[in-house]
């Protein structure tokens, strides 16, 4: 069975649409430009500083009703020397009615550098979740990631080598639904459990794919320690006949101050049809404002 790499998150999906890369100006004095990535950090910063703080991770009780959402457009093209584009944009749209919620995101990013293509990535989720009660809710979870370059072969392929489509992933799709418990909720623990099965579905550039069952698990668990540090771990679990794979994000949120906040996460990615099964990944952001 191919290899796969990636795993499908099984809880409300949180998208940084809002924070789409902005494109850097240059100018002789340089100011516009590092003005433009410290920015970017500082986006950055807060958006890792903001993931622990799933809204999803307490009951529903204060779900805006109706429809809300956000959008983001960014764009910047090149001439002269050599010529460039760059587009991203994304959207997330939500709407609530009484026990029944629905999200539906997506991301699109396209990058050229003299008529070569250098990204093509699409990304589109939708979540619903339907409450019984507090603590019983069932959910719905369709996912869809698509790369446009991983049909195309690298500049520097040398014929008879191991055709590299074979195992890039051009289209990752899975949908999925089951029940979920919340079996903490207040201001200092909350934890919440789901499971169900579903259909998973890869696509490989070379055009050869694989549709399978699959069963997930996910747990979403929050702890506040007092009003400046609370800690979150995020796992999500994914068995199907090409892999058990599972994500781990554990993280510690602090204010110091009323200007410095620093959160130090450390990921998990475990993969047993890879040769190196687990990747591990440590994070530090930190904001600090005067």
């Amino acid at each position: 069975m191919k290899n796969v790499t990636r795993i499908v998150a099984v809880s409300a999906i949180a998208l940084a649409v809002g924070a789409l890369p902005a494109m850097a100006q240059t100018t002789l004095t340089g100011m516009s430009a590092v003005n433009d990535q410290v920015d970017d950090m500082a986006v950055a910063a807060q958006r890792d500083l903001g993931r622990g703080k799933d809204e999803m991770r307490f009951g529903n009780q204060e779900m805006r009703q109706g429809v809300s959402g956000s959008a983001s457009l960014g764009y910047s093209g090149k001439t002269g020397n050599n010529e460039s584009q760059e587009f991203s944009a994304g959207a997330r749209l939500r709407f609530g009615q009484e026990r029944f919620v629905q999200t539906l995101s997506f991301v699109i990013d396209y990058a050229d550098v003299d008529g070569t293509k250098s990204k093509e990535d699409v990304l589109g989720v939708y979540d619903a979740n339907y409450y019984f009660n507090d603590k019983f809710y069932a959910f719905v979870l369709g996912r869809i990631e698509s790369d446009g370059l991983a049909s195309e072969l690298p500049a520097d392929y040398v014929k008879g080598s191991p055709d590299p489509r074979q195992t890039a992933i051009s289209k990752d799709a899975f949908l999925g639904f089951g029940p979920g418990y919340r079996i903490v909720n207040n201001e200092q623990i909350a934890w919440r459990v789901q499971a169900g099965v579903g259909i998973s579905y890869l696509e490989y550039g070379d055009d050869n794919s694989t549709t399978e069952e699959a069963g997930i698990v996910s747990s979403r668990f929050f702890y506040k320690f007092n009003e400046n540090v609370f800690a979150s771990m995020d796992t999500d679990v994914l068995k199907s006949d090409a892999a058990l794979r599972i994500n781990n994000d554990l993280g510690v949120n602090m204010k110091v101050s009323d200007a410095f906040s620093t959160r130090v996460s450390y990921l998990t990615e475990y993969n047993d049809s890879r040769t190196i099964r687990a990747d591990n990944k440590l994070g530090v952001s930190l904001v600090y404002g005067f």
